[in-house]
């Protein structure tokens, strides 16, 4: 069902964003970057696998020459838990205090590092600040630390957005932080960092920046909600132009680079187009917000059984954020078409690396769903949520888990009901 216009709709939309340094070599100024915010001693927050590339002992070295007293955090798990964040909080009261936080790594180790400078500056416990149903959906009340985010991935955008996503392990449920307190102070972007990257990191990587530009590309615009007052404003807003314009760059940047990157690790000029697409998808969605395939992706990792991609260190069964994301997004973009029809097959254009010429001629609602799984094909995704271990069987609980998103499903261009969401995920099992 489209969504009604209001009979006052909203005649403004906000944009932020934090800082950006983008570039080869930029990570190595980062000792310069945090003696501008006057920082004595600062955390590094990181994870087992990106500490054996060496980057974290590098940015440790880089802190200490500017004569910044630097520790390190090395136990953020890949998709942060309730439990992992607890702890990573517990090491920085213990041999805090600190002035600054960087985190070096994935999204894993930004959000991470987003909860621990909450926890380090606010009272209270972590799910007192966890978005409602699932957490109280408490505000921070005190300013937090300067944060720097230097990504060794091209993907999550976390250095851009003001959220913080997590699993609660007791209630099987992926769900987040939201607050503009929580966005990065200076996003470091280098893209010869993610070098080290490997395919499949890459590929699951690169689908949730691709899902964060289509999904804010199509999200319900800024004026077809209510219109708010001043203090009711949120982060996301909805589709605006400075957004749009975020996306279009980054599916076009995208249509190059993707599958180059997968195939050729080793192609810098690639790795730094991914790099740039993920920067610009950031500064898209980070303000305008995702929809139903990112809904979505929260109970399909949440839930995981015995599922374990290569190339992701650790023994526990896992499916990654950017994959988790890409599984559902054929069909969810398959039943917002009818939102804004000349958007989706837009999208399709941007991101088909011919253009639709190639493409077989069909009905254009099929267009950007034909785009993406042929991209996912050429890229080793899964196919479909059974190659992650769900049936039909399980389709009661995943849709119960999509629906708990309301913060996402608020911009879905279309209203999502049980049995569309159903209809979604049915589809989705098998999707070539």
């Amino acid at each position: 069902m489209t969504r009604h216009r209001p009979a006052h709709p909203e005649s403004v939309f906000t944009y932020a964003a934090p800082a950006v340094k983008f570039g080869a070599g930029a990570s190595e100024e980062v000792g310069y970057d945090l003696r501008q915010h006057d920082v004595h001693r600062a955390l590094v927050v990181t994870d087992p696998g990106v500490a054996r590339t060496g980057h974290p002992a590098r940015v440790v070295e880089l802190l200490t020459q500017s004569g910044i007293d630097a520790g390190v955090f090395e136990g953020v798990h890949v998709e942060p838990t309730d439990a992992s964040i607890v702890a990573a909080a517990a090491f920085a009261e213990e041999h805090g205090p600190w002035d600054a936080f960087v985190a070096v790594g994935g999204g894993s180790a930004i959000d991470t590092a987003k909860a621990v400078n909450l926890l380090s500056t606010n009272p209270g416990e972590l799910m007192d600040y966890v978005n409602p149903p699932v957490g109280g959906g408490r505000a921070p009340e005190q300013p937090l630390l300067p944060l720097v985010a230097v990504p060794t991935t091209a993907g999550t955008g976390s250095e851009s957005t003001t959220i913080c996503v997590l699993d609660v392990l007791p209630l099987q449920v992926k769900t987040g932080i939201s607050h503009p307190r929580l966005r990065p102070t200076l996003a470091v972007v280098d893209p010869l960092l993610t070098l080290t990257q490997p395919a499949t990191v890459t590929a699951a990587c690169g689908m949730d920046i691709v899902c964060h530009a289509l999904e804010s590309y199509t999200a319900r615009p800024f004026d077809s909600f209510d219109h708010k007052r001043a203090d009711q404003r949120v982060p996301y807003c909805g589709a605006n132009p400075i957004a749009d314009m975020w996306a279009e760059r980054s599916l076009t940047l995208l249509a190059g680079a993707f599958r180059r990157a997968v195939h050729d690790g080793d192609d810098v000029v690639a790795r730094s187009e991914m790099a740039l697409a993920a920067t610009f998808a950031g500064l898209g969605f980070g303000n305008a917000g995702v929809h139903i395939p990112h809904a979505n992706a929260y109970p399909i990792a949440g839930r995981v059984r015995d599922f374990r991609p290569p190339g992701y260190p650790g023994d526990e069964p896992l499916v990654p954020h950017g994959m988790a994301v890409a599984l559902t997004a054929p069909e969810a973009f398959r039943f917002t078409y009818d939102a804004t029809p000349d958007r989706h097959v837009r999208a399709a254009a941007l991101l088909a690396p011919g253009g639709l010429e190639d493409l077989p001629s069909q009905h254009p609602r099929d267009l950007l769903p034909q785009v993406l799984t042929g991209l996912m094909r050429e890229i080793g995704m899964p196919n479909g949520i059974a190659a992650v271990g769900y049936g039909e069987h399980d389709l009661t609980d995943l849709v119960a888990g999509s629906l708990q998103q309301q913060r996402l499903l608020a911009t879905a261009p279309r209203e999502v009901r049980e049995a569309d969401m159903a209809g979604i995920l049915s589809a989705s099992i098998t999707l070539w």
